[in-house]
């Protein structure tokens, strides 16, 4: 049996950009700093795949300040949310697939 990827959305390819949704969907919100420390990355590495999932409107940043430091939050769209639990189908359906 052919396996289809077309359903699949790239934006989640990356192991990194699909924890970070995994998190988001799980929380309100979560700070740089708690999903650096979480998914043991550098600050570049997730800065880099927090923008791509800014940029496909998949998650919100809300910038503010906590006394005199900078906080950043992310919180999932609800376009974000739509898409990775359509990501989440299409993997059940691949591995439901596989079980023939």
């Amino acid at each position: 049996m052919k396996v289809t990827l077309t359903n699949f959305d790239k934006a989640f390819e990356n192991r990194i950009r699909l924890q970070i949704m995994s998190v988001l969907v799980a929380n309100e919100s979560y700070d740089f700093n708690s999903l650096k420390e979480l998914l043991d990355v550098t600050d570049g590495n997730l800065a880099s795949h927090l923008k791509a999932l800014e940029k496909e409107e998949y998650i919100t940043v809300n910038k503010s300040f906590l006394g005199r430091k900078p906080n950043t939050r992310y919180i999932a769209s609800a376009l974000g949310v739509q898409a990775f639990k359509k990501h989440l189908q299409e993997l059940e359906n691949l591995i439901r697939q596989q079980r023939g």
